[in-house]
């Protein structure tokens, strides 16, 4: 048989334990924060139906869907999923009988036939991280999205973060300002969600080349390149009730924000954010990391008080937000904020010989059962090269079970970090390693 050459699919990545271990911890902390503001845990196919995908995301986002060569061109042809956002919207209208609110978390890998871009994060196949709420109106709900996102994030370790928040509404409204119909809107929105990635002055000749006419591009302008906060922008729009109940919704936004405890310093309202997805109704929210912009987003979302209606026959009010792991995960290593693991393994137990090979075999249950990570070498060799194994995969303890210590029923425990050991009780070794491993 021919050899086959190993390869791996661009865009797509393997993740060994040193990887998956720090990944792992991240989702912990991510269902644990999710779970406390009392969402339940969702799961969806990977696979649906082009015609359920197609046509939510906007023009752009449909060229990434990653369609698959099954039944082509009937209602049956299928593709991965984009996102989890619209599949979530059909599982609420197949699912009537929900108890609304409605509170779910949702955490999947999904796929997008974009550029990879490993620096920024940015994957073909990756995950996201859900939470969502169906059934209220209340900016408490869209509060509590950019709360979790906080503390999440906090939780991680990060700092210098900074979630965005917008309206929709305000964008309809700035839309209007400009002399603009309303179907004009997502175009907009298209070109100014690049403004935190090329200057004003190329967003203007994007919408040059939409043959949008200059007076309505000066007019918008002149409001992105300021820094309005919502008391100057309402003023301006004064007229424009669409604006104005944005900035009313924004302003509810913030001050519970301030009522769930999240630091100001960590938030601030920014027009110039518009969410490229066309399914947005409302508040819109994004992280970015202020001193690393080429990571990109590390979270986002908003309210989509809409989509359902597009399967349920009902509007049904939405709100929801992704926290990325894989840009989380990129960010982090790329602020070295995670240290080398290569296994949740605290305690190794050495072999001294075949003949002692059952009482090691015991204490490393006796450790299981006390719910430390353990783990036995699996043949009596020279315990150097027992102790190079533990070190190269950094475990923290080794536990030396000699004809001495079996003798008086004691365990040698070795700290690798530290050099030092000393010979316990049972009960000893497992404080020490609860303690300090």
């Amino acid at each position: 048989m021919s050899q086959i050459k190993p390869r791996i699919f661009k865009g797509a990545r393997d993740f060994l334990p040193e990887q998956m271990l720090h990944r792992e911890r991240i989702l912990d902390v991510m269902r644990k924060v999710f779970k406390k503001y009392g969402f339940s845990p969702i799961e969806t196919p990977a696979i649906e139906y082009l015609n359920v995908l197609a046509g939510k995301y906007g023009e752009d986002a449909d060229r990434l869907i990653y369609k698959l060569n099954y039944k082509t061109g009937t209602k049956d042809e299928a593709a991965l999923h984009y996102d989890l956002t619209v599949p979530f919207s059909r599982v609420v209208a197949m699912n009537p009988d929900l108890v609304l609110p409605f509170k779910r978390y949702q955490i999947q890998p999904v796929w997008r036939a974009d550029r990879p871009q490993p620096h920024q994060g940015r994957f073909r196949e990756f995950y996201q991280c859900d939470v969502d709420a169906v059934g209220s109106k209340s900016m408490l709900i869209d509060a509590e999205m950019v709360a979790i996102t906080y503390e999440v994030l906090k939780e991680l370790g990060f700092k210098d973060f900074l979630i965005k928040i917008n309206n929709r509404k305000i964008l309809n409204g700035i839309t209007q300002y400009a002399g603009l119909s309303a179907d004009m809107t997502q175009e907009v929105c298209r070109s100014i969600d690049k403004l935190d990635k090329m200057p004003w002055s190329e967003v203007q000749k994007e919408l040059e080349e939409k043959e949008i006419q200059s007076d309505a591009i000066d007019k918008l302008g002149g409001l992105l390149t300021q820094e309005l906060d919502l008391d100057n922008l309402s003023q301006t729009l004064t007229d424009i009730s669409i604006a104005q109940e944005g900035i009313r919704e924004t302003q509810a936004l913030f001050s519970y924000l301030d009522q769930l405890g999240v630091d100001s310093q960590n938030y601030t309202f920014d027009l110039s954010l518009a969410r490229g997805l066309d399914y947005y109704t409302g508040p819109i929210f994004e992280t970015k990391l202020p001193n690393q912009p080429h990571i990109g987003s590390l979270t986002g979302g908003g309210r989509y008080d809409q989509l359902i209606g597009m399967f349920a026959g009902r509007d049904l009010p939405s709100v929801g937000t992704t926290l990325g792991l894989d840009r989380i995960f990129t960010a982090m290593q790329q602020l070295e904020m995670l240290e080398p693991l290569m296994t949740s393994t605290k305690v190794l137990v050495l072999v001294f010989s075949d003949e002692e090979m059952p009482h090691s075999i015991r204490l490393a249950s006796k450790l299981r059962e006390a719910g430390i990570e353990t783990e036995i070498y699996p043949e009596a060799t020279a315990l150097k090269k027992q102790f190079n194994y533990a070190n190269k995969k950094n475990i923290p303890f080794v536990a030396i079970l000699g004809e001495e210590e079996i003798r008086k029923d004691k365990v040698t425990l070795k700290d690798f970090r530290t050099g030092k050991q000393a010979t316990l009780d049972f009960s000893e070794v497992i404080e020490q390693v609860k303690k300090n491993a």
